[in-house]
Order: C-alpha cells, then structure tokens, then sequence
C-alpha cells in the first residue's frame, strides 16, 4: 500500500501545503480503489508513510468526512466509506445534466483549433492505452477529456461542479474496467462525442455523451454482485430503473 500511496505522492506539487497534498493523495487513493471501501486508516500509520506531523493527517481526514469518502467513527477509527448507489446515481445525474449541455454547446458555438486538437490528442492517447489495459493512464487521460470539452466553452463553473461529484462515480468508473467496462468501448464513445461535434450535430452530441454517462447504469448490478462488500446498500436493481427513466 505505501509504495502506490507514495507514488501518488509524488504526482502532487511540492509548493502546495502539506495539508493539501496529504488530502489529493488521500482522495485519489480511495477513488483509484487503493484504499477501499470498509478499510481502516491509521492516522499514525500515514503520518509515518509520508513523514509527516499527525495534524495535517487529522485535517485530511476532516475534509474527506466533509466530502462523504471517509467515516470517523468515535472509539473506532476512521473507515474507507462504502460506495453508496444512491450518491453514485446522484453524481451521474448531475454529470449528465452539465455535460449534454456542455457538448450540444459545443456542436452549437463549435470549439477552438486547439480545443479540438487537443481532445484529437486526448483520444489517441487513449487508444494507447488499451492494449497493455492501463487503467490508472486511461482514467487521468479520460479526466483530461471531459475537463478539456467543458473549458472549451468557458464553463470553469460547471467544471467544479463535477469536480465535487465525480468522487463516488469514479470508484465505480474504475471496478468496472476492464471486465465490466472494456476501455476500448469508451475510447470509440469519446470519438463519437467529438465527430458530433466536428459536424455540428447537436442531438447527436448530446445523445452520445448521454449513452457514455450511462455505462454505469449497465455495470452497477454487474459489480454490486461482484463487489457486495465494497457497497452500502442492496436496492440496486429499483435505485438503477429509477435513474434510467
């Protein structure tokens, strides 16, 4: 565990507050599934894995309660949430609301040279990923994607907005690959996205941003069956028939 925790680590700036870092790499460890839902976290344990005072741990735990991905339970520690259904379909919601209007925008306006040689670059990068299955490089690229399509039409807004949610979502996003979810059908959803837009296709862009937000419908069961442990409510089959009406 300490050797991936320190990989991530390293991703963060070292000019930000060690507060800060501390919390990225906490965050992103329970979305990439290397803290997992149910596990215990050793305030003291992390404090030495980064060589660092407990205070800046204990203040990374605060925020992570504050934003629903851990649970401080008195007398008992402090756990890994488990992955409620609900806030998952809740975040699918909120991520489909925002970017269908974020890419019939685009289709409408069109985006810059760079945008769109940018997210040309984004796919191929991808593509790259399929054959060796890297997932932890498809998903920071995938990020990449829907970050570049939303800044593209200069809605810094919404961007946080999905930032906030994109947490509960993301934990299923990556138990689904590659055996729920093969990376290959994302790449081709993502290129549709863009050739929509290229053609100035507005129903067509935000039909196919719609069907790529929708994959978590199809492998939420799947994974619930798979996965019982690592989810905190059972109603899956009702929670996802509701959510796709």
């Amino acid at each position: 565990m300490n050797t991936t925790l320190q990989s991530l680590w390293q991703e963060t700036r070292t000019s930000d507050p060690v507060r800060q870092r501390l919390y990225q790499v906490l965050r992103e460890s329970i979305i990439r599934m290397v803290l997992v839902p149910g596990q215990g976290l050793s305030e003291k344990e992390l404090a030495d894995t980064f060589s660092v005072s407990r205070q800046p741990v204990r203040e990374a735990f605060i925020r992570l309660s504050e934003a629903g991905l851990v649970e401080v339970r008195p007398q008992r520690g402090t756990f890994v949430v488990k992955i409620s259904q609900q806030a998952v379909l809740e975040a699918r919601f909120v991520r489909e609301a925002i970017e269908v209007a974020v890419v019939r925008l685009a289709a409408t306006r069109g985006l810059s040279p760079a945008t769109l040689m940018e997210l040309h670059d984004l796919v191929e990068r991808q593509r790259r990923c399929i054959d060796p299955q890297d997932h932890d490089r498809f998903y920071h690229l995938d990020e990449l994607f829907h970050r570049a399509l939303i800044l593209g039409v200069h809605q810094q807004s919404a961007w946080k907005v999905v930032e906030e949610v994109r947490a509960h979502f993301d934990r299923v996003r990556y138990l689904s690959v590659p055996d729920s979810t093969p990376i290959d059908k994302l790449v081709d959803q993502h290129a549709h996205i863009l050739d929509a837009i290229e053609r100035r296709d507005v129903e067509a862009a935000g039909q196919a941003m719609e069907i790529h937000l929708r994959e978590v419908l199809i492998s939420l069961p799947d994974l619930v069956r798979r996965f019982p442990d690592m989810f905190e409510d059972q109603q899956t089959q009702s929670l996802v028939k509701e959510a796709s009406l």
